[in-house]
């Protein structure tokens, strides 16, 4: 519609002049005439002194008759597309790169994901991270932006200072410390922090912020510490990043960037920009972007913080790769926090784009029938468990198919990250088994299932010898051919604002599509020239729902 949207604009122009006017179509009803509807005429009748229809009517006159045209209602200008001509736009646009485009030429994008905390094992927490950031590193590509991904590590700050106090207090040897050993142990010193707080004392504190400092000052046994730690967990981090088939071109941490973060603070301090407050934190001020709360960059002591970190971590990016756009795929909680550094950053003469793409948490209904978050106490919480807890689920399911261990693994991953894009991220998603892994209904395995279909019949053609369908009207296949035209137009429109839960949107409806058109359309016996057009047709929508799918990160499996 495209093309149409054009001719409509140029109409509008030469009959009213007027150009300020955007022109849409949306799908009509299946109980009305045409395919699509725009309400054009009506939004411009006012300006032009005229009522809705006289402006349709207008309008109508100057198209040609490459499609058909109707008023509907009031005003509204409905369009019916042949099936032919839908089939004639999909084969003169159709090639190995359909639904992706050039838009981004040029743009360098960074999507720092899935941000793992070290010394912890990777919790469902971070599941949204990793599927949000890897599918945005999919789409961005997919509209021509070179993409860095940089998996911004926990690897410094009062947690690691809380690792070491209650490692020692546990009495295990680096030798025999798991991620496992050292999650339950970052658990229970910060309970014992809490206890001692409430008694006003500050021995255990003051512990973890001298193993912090002592990291700061490379103190060999605090880099003894935190290099054992942080061996231990990247082996874990990157075991369940590559069970999920995610991956970051980097693994910049916070240590990296500590001293840099530090040095910069005294840059900036000394030009003014920041300030040093009595007790000698220091502060940037982002009253000029109508934030009140100052932003803190170095604590008291000396030590860094996040902003520390990552106020160097915005200008190594700028040196080394001076990208266009950063986007951070971090948690609803971190919106304000996202606010003040990225006011930092203009404040501080950084150019680049930044968008937090956040999100909401992981629910779970509790015994009681309520939905709430899903916490180590009420449910799954480490993404291992979630994850083996999938695979089984999936075996049980398919427990009389012959599937590999890989296909479960597809099957139970797709399912679990498809999930993540059933509606807006910015809204809570609920864990519900059931439905996630139905093979039925808005969900991972039904897309998956649909396209497994398509190779089973194109496998079965293999043989077959395709004649020529140049005369076939294709009209059984309209609204099939509808649904993949739209795959180009849904993958420029939804890169502006990240709108990632529309292409899973997009794969349950051309899934649909294909079901509706199976159970009224025969192929493996049909006539030769119906077969071989509805074989092409079907190699051109597994094409594109396994690409729609694979912009989600979700893999199709070999049988299902």
């Amino acid at each position: 519609m495209e093309n149409l949207k054009t001719q409509i604009k140029g109409i509008i122009k030469a009959l009213y002049d007027i150009d300020d006017t955007p022109v849409d179509f949306s799908e009509v009803p299946a109980n009305i005439a045409g395919d699509y509807s725009t309400n054009i005429a009506m939004r411009l009748a006012k300006r032009v002194g005229k009522n809705p229809r006289q402006v349709a009517e207008e309008i109508i006159a100057k198209l040609g008759d490459e499609y058909v045209f109707m008023i509907a209602g009031p005003g509204f200008i409905n369009v019916e597309v042949s099936a032919k001509k839908l089939q004639e736009k999909l084969a003169s646009e159709f090639s190995e790169n359909y639904g992706s485009n050039n838009s981004g030429e040029g743009k360098t994008a960074i999507v720092e994901f899935p941000s793992t905390n070290m010394a912890k094992p990777y919790s469902v927490g971070h599941l949204r991270p990793g599927t949000q950031g890897w599918a945005t590193k999919k789409l961005l590509e997919a509209n021509g932006w070179k993409v860095i991904t940089d998996n911004h590590l926990g690897d410094t700050g009062t947690p690691f200072g809380v690792w070491v106090v209650g490692f020692l207090r546990s009495g295990k040897s680096l030798d025999e410390v798991t991620i496992y050993d050292l999650g339950q142990i970052y658990i229970d010193t910060k309970k014992a922090l809490k206890e001692e707080a409430a008694e006003g004392k500050h021995e255990l504190a003051d512990q973890t912020q001298e193993w912090l400092q002592k990291l700061e000052a490379k103190d060999a046994q605090a880099v003894e510490y935190s290099e054992r730690f942080n061996k231990i967990s990247l082996d874990h981090i990157h075991n369940v990043m590559k069970r999920m088939s995610i991956s970051t071109d980097l693994e910049l941490g916070e240590s990296f960037y500590a001293e840099p973060g530090k040095e910069l603070v005294q840059k900036f301090l000394a030009e003014g920009k920041f300030e040093q407050n009595d007790d000698g934190s220091v502060i940037c001020r982002l009253d000029e972007a109508g934030i009140d709360v100052p932003m803190l960059v170095l604590k008291s002591n000396g030590t860094a913080l996040y902003a520390t970190t990552d106020l160097a971590c915005m200008f190594y990016r700028k040196e080394h790769y001076n990208p266009d756009l950063v986007v951070y795929c971090v948690g609803a909680e971190q919106k304000f926090y996202f606010e003040q550094l990225f006011a930092m950053g203009k404040k501080l003469g950084l150019t680049q784009e930044n968008f937090h793409l956040w999100f909401g948490t992981i629910d779970i209904v509790n015994d009681e029938g309520k939905r709430e978050k899903m916490s180590s106490r009420k449910g799954v919480v480490l993404l291992e468990a979630m994850l083996d807890d999938a695979e089984a689920r999936v075996r049980k399911n398919f427990a009389n198919s012959e599937l590999s261990d890989e296909d479960i693994r597809r099957i139970a991953t797709g399912a679990i990250k498809f999930s993540d894009f059933v509606a807006d991220r910015k809204m809570g998603i609920l864990y519900d088994p059931d439905k996630i892994f139905a093979l039925t209904g808005f969900s991972g395995p039904f897309c998956q299932y649909a396209d497994v279909r398509l190779r089973r019949i194109i496998e079965k053609n293999k043989d077959f010898v395709r004649v020529d369908f140049v005369d076939y009207d294709f009209v059984a296949e309209k609204d099939l051919l509808i649904q993949i035209n739209k795959f180009p137009e849904l993958v420029s429109g939804v890169v502006e604002k990240l709108e990632l839960h529309k292409i899973a949107g997009y794969c349950f409806e051309l899934a649909q599509a294909l079901n509706r058109y199976y159970e009224k359309t025969p192929i493996l016996q049909a006539e030769d020239k119906e077969r071989s057009a509805r074989l092409w047709l079907i190699e051109k929508a597994d094409f594109v729902l396994s690409k729609a799918l694979d912009l989600l990160g979700v893999e199709i499996p070999e049988k299902m």
